[in-house]
């Protein structure tokens, strides 16, 4: 991950799946809370299925990406079908904070889907074009070699 945008995508993503465990959590302790999951049978294996997704997205795989957008895709993505599609609003900070997170579900994988898919520098290196030249051009090394056989001093 070289640039700002990819760290901090991924840190939103690690922050968002927190806060959907602890949503999970406190839903499961019959607890208060401002969100709610849409489905917690569902919710749960998303929340075992998003760890691997995370470390490869960590890793800048593209499998990885592609997975963790499918995943929310899926759950979230319906969800926010059904919101559009229900008509009738009653705005109330249970149904507004749900839709909330329901769209962000949708849209901070995908972007991290396309960053990953954009990004040129997606494998992991030295991160300069000197150094990839000097430790991987092996002609130089060669040189280097007879040079070093032919200027050998006498004491």
């Amino acid at each position: 991950m070289t640039s700002l945008f990819s760290y901090l995508l991924t840190f939103l993503a690690i922050l968002f799946w927190m806060f959907r465990a602890i949503v999970t959590v406190l839903y499961q302790l019959d607890r208060e809370f401002f969100a709610t999951p849409i489905n917690t049978t569902y919710e749960i294996a998303l929340l075992f299925a998003t760890l691997p997704c995370l470390i490869l997205v960590v890793k800048r795989n593209i499998v990885g990406a592609a997975a963790y957008f499918g995943l929310y895709a899926t759950y979230f993505g319906t969800a926010l079908y059904e919101y559009i599609t229900a008509g009738s609003f009653t705005f109330d900070i249970a149904n507004g904070a749900n839709m909330i997170f329901t769209v962000i579900g949708v849209v901070l994988p995908m972007l991290t889907f396309l960053d990953i898919l954009v990004n040129k520098n997606r494998n992991l290196g030295s991160g300069t074009k000197k150094a990839d030249w000097f430790y991987k051009n092996e002609d130089y090394d060669r040189k280097f070699d007879e040079r070093a056989d032919r200027n050998q001093y006498r004491l």
